[in-house]
């Protein structure tokens, strides 16, 4: 299997959100981005991923484009990045482990500001 250390896996993931492009860096407020070795049972079932399914990523939170004015005193949002499922991807699709993660990111990020995994498709991601 294709595998990165641990700490070189949650310094690749700290690399894509410390190079975010200004614009979206400066709008990233009060989310936490974290690795996790899997996805729980809960995490898997809050999206619908059958038993046997996959999960690479996860954003737990509000998106922007839905928060009003009674949105205050929150938790910060959460991002959490699956290491051994986007190893596994990995090692079936020949993918680099970097890139993945990249991938990742981004795409969970893009819920953090409302775009849904359908514009998400429509866009090439």
């Amino acid at each position: 299997m294709v595998a990165m250390r641990p700490e070189e896996f949650e310094k690749a993931v700290a690399g894509v959100v410390e190079n975010l492009p200004g614009e979206f860096a400066d709008r990233l407020e009060n989310v936490e981005v974290v690795v996790r070795e899997r996805p729980s049972r809960a995490d898997l079932d809050q999206v619908g991923v059958p038993r046997g399914g996959t999960l690479l990523g996860l954003y737990h939170g509000v998106p922007l484009t839905e928060r009003g004015w009674g949105y205050q005193l929150i938790l910060p949002d959460k991002i959490s990045i699956y290491r051994e499922p986007i190893e596994m991807i990995c090692d079936k699709t020949g993918i680099p482990v970097p890139e993945m993660i990249r991938r990742v990111v981004l795409h969970e990020i893009a819920h953090y500001f409302g775009i849904t995994d359908t514009k998400l498709r429509e866009l090439g991601y």
